[in-house]
């Protein structure tokens, strides 16, 4: 299996519970029982897929051999970046697309939530949705609508990063959809972990919970009258 995109299919992060933070992608590999190669890289954007992370690909590998499943997950910090480009976007994803494609016995890629970012980037998400699911579409590779995922338990503060349970959560219906498609699952991510919090720990986790949100939200309300203020000028 070989992968691309940005942190969230890099993965890392805390603990939930005594789950590590993995990608997604490394645990739909896992749950597939491949092999899994990745390149995906912290803060990317689109254009580091297409001009740093397939040239590493293709220089350390040659570009030689073939994969069964390919998958990419960008977008999220295109659409939340002041330059937000569609059309370049689009060309730049409908490359990185092909060259799995090119490669892969199957090409998966993924939608972003709605409720992206704060301040939330709002009409840009459904801009970038249009182009992945639009891109997908015409080069024939399944696609994950993540359009209406997010719960408190599945995603950090910053309303982009998944948690460790949400990644596992992404995966799960990723192998729904490959499954679906006719390949083989050997194991469900959810059954390969095991967690028992305390009551404690259950508190504890709400109110550190409830502190981070609470500063995003200042964070996110300063930045939404700056933008005003400098709009009214």
């Amino acid at each position: 299996m070989l992968a691309f995109g940005d942190s969230i299919t890099n993965g890392g992060g805390e603990l939930q519970w005594g789950v590590a933070l993995q990608s997604w992608a490394l645990w739909v590999a896992r749950g597939l029982a491949l092999p899994f190669t990745c390149y995906a890289v912290d803060g990317a954007r689109v254009r580091d897929v297409v001009e740093h992370q397939i040239p590493a690909f293709e220089r350390l590998t040659g570009a030689q051999g073939r994969y069964e499943l390919g998958c990419l997950y960008i977008g999220v910090n295109d659409v939340r970046a002041p330059d937000w480009d569609p059309p370049e976007f689009s060309e730049r994803f409908r490359n990185a697309l092909q060259f799995l494609c090119d490669r892969c016995e199957r090409v998966l890629t993924v939608t972003a939530p709605l409720d992206l970012g704060r301040p939330r980037a709002a009409r840009q998400v459904e801009d970038l949705d249009d182009v992945v699911s639009g891109v997908a579409g015409e080069l024939g590779t399944l696609l994950l609508d993540l359009r209406s995922w997010g719960a408190r338990n599945l995603v950090m503060t910053d309303h982009v990063h998944p948690t460790a349970f949400g990644q596992i959560d992404i995966a799960e219906r990723a192998l729904s959809v490959l499954s679906g498609d006719g390949m083989p699952v050997a194991a469900r991510p959810s059954r390969m972990i095991s967690y028992t919090p305390s009551r404690q720990q259950r508190l504890q986790g709400d109110w550190t919970y409830v502190y981070r949100h609470a500063k995003v939200s200042t964070r996110s309300a300063a930045l939404r009258v700056r933008f005003a203020l400098h709009r009214g000028r």
